[in-house]
């Protein structure tokens, strides 16, 4: 029996780990270097690490759709 509970506690925390660390590679912050500084927390503290983050993120995080800002000339494309 608690062999189960532990495996399912490290399931958890494998995937709230994974699911932390892709969301810090999609998302946009504030400060630009708050991805690195929460990268490497998670990195270092895993089960810890990634709850604080989930649950802080919408302070951290800008929203709203992203703006379509080519650094192109229309000129080159022809």
């Amino acid at each position: 029996m608690e062999s189960f509970l532990i495996i399912g506690f490290i399931i958890v925390a494998i995937v709230l780990w994974l699911w932390a660390i892709f969301d810090i590679t999609r998302s946009r912050f504030k400060n630009p270097y708050m991805s690195t500084v929460w990268f490497l927390t998670i990195l270092f503290f895993p089960a810890i690490g990634s709850i604080f983050y989930l649950l802080f993120r919408k302070k951290l995080i800008t929203e709203g759709p992203r703006k379509f800002q080519p650094k192109f000339n229309r000129r080159e494309l022809k």
